[in-house]
């Protein structure tokens, strides 16, 4: 157990709070960027939608405690809780904060879940090894981020397909018109599933620094007043919207009619309750953009704009190990571990300095980078 004074606790938790406030507003976007794609919300419009409903997995959460399951995943599933360290949650929550606001500025919709994984066992490795890794738990997230797009595309299109061939016989106008209630019933689903899945990230870490340093005593479980301010968070944080994401998810990987925006709005809505259930911190932004490709290559392959797409999925994959990354270097700084810390930072500046000037040397005569 360590030992950490009431008012830094109190600072440490604000913090992470911060970060939740901060997930809302960076993934603000995926739950609300079909309804703003297809302009059946107007954007202010959507974004308090989305807020309400986030907070409102608080109630369902309370209803079945089953739910969650991801907030265990976080707290004791990826490193070893009892190495956990003030300076280890920290660590953690720097580096995905740092993350979230760079994406953010490039419009780029990464995903903050798997920046928070990533700045977890960052900062994890950097205080007691890859022994405090749990593989189990690492493992199935690291799944998650290959099938979760994958299993949500699939389950759009087949969504896409049963729904046409329901509503084969109806009129264009009727259609449209069911659609876009279906689509605004499903949006607000998506909403409720985020923020139940996302919001427990946060809650883990909280519960976690809790018992490392003692003021959680017995069954690690996440405390009530945790989980509602978690909720609070992420609603304020949805609430202060992500607009340029939005552009991104909504309009720029592919146009999307009413029946798409159902489509890949209940099938993430799907994806993300069953990650819910099973315990798995499902990536939303890596889940709404499969279902918003399969919704668009159900009509045909061509709509779905790749090289935007590809873009997405490079972000993806870079996530886990730079916020890791950045995650470490600020464990070793607050641990006074400086020769680590400026041994990483010179290796990052140095693979930046190479990749601007391998990039340079591709460019047409004239051009810059």
């Amino acid at each position: 157990m360590y030992h950490l004074a009431l008012p830094l606790l109190i600072g440490l938790i604000a913090v992470a709070l911060a970060f939740d406030f901060l997930n809302g507003l960076h993934d603000a976007a995926n739950s609300i960027a079909t309804v703003v794609g297809t302009r059946l919300l107007k954007p202010v419009w959507a974004v308090a939608f989305a807020a309400f409903f986030n907070f409102a997995a608080y109630f369902l959460a309370l209803k079945w405690p089953s739910l969650h399951n991801v907030a265990d995943t976080i707290g004791k599933g990826l490193i070893n809780k009892d190495v956990v360290t003030p300076a280890v949650v920290f660590g953690a929550l720097i580096g995905a904060m740092f993350w979230n606001v760079v994406t953010w500025l490039k419009g780029i919709p990464s995903s903050s879940s798997h920046a928070l994984v990533g700045g977890i066992v960052g900062a994890g490795v950097a205080h007691a090894g890859f022994p405090s890794v749990q593989w189990l738990g690492l493992n199935k997230t690291l799944i998650a981020i290959v099938l979760s797009p994958l299993l949500g595309l699939i389950l759009t299109m087949a969504i896409m397909l049963l729904t046409s061939w329901l509503g084969v016989r109806a009129s264009a106008r009727g259609a449209e018109r069911t659609f876009r209630g279906l689509h605004l019933v499903s949006s607000g689903t998506l909403s409720l599933s985020h923020g139940l899945n996302d919001a427990q990230k946060t809650m883990g870490l909280i519960t976690v620094l809790l018992y490392s340093t003692g003021y959680l005593q017995g069954h690690f479980a996440v405390p009530n007043w945790v989980a509602l301010s978690c909720y609070i968070a992420m609603g304020l944080g949805t609430l202060t919207g992500g607009w340029r994401v939005i552009e991104t998810m909504g309009t720029r990987i592919t146009k999307l009619s009413q029946h798409q925006g159902f489509s890949a709005s209940a099938g993430a809505s799907v994806m993300l309750f069953a990650a819910s259930w099973l315990g798995i911190p499902v990536s939303t932004t890596h889940t709404v953009t499969g279902c918003v490709i399969g919704a668009g290559a159900a009509r045909r392959a061509s709509a779905v704009r790749w090289g935007i797409a590809g873009d997405v999925a490079i972000a993806w994959v870079i996530t886990i190990p730079a916020s890791g990354m950045v995650a470490a270097i600020f464990y070793w700084l607050i641990s006074a571990d400086f020769v680590r810390a400026g041994i990483v930072i010179a290796a990052i500046a140095l693979l930046g300095w190479l990749s601007s000037r391998v990039a340079q040397r591709h460019l047409p005569r004239g051009e810059s980078a």
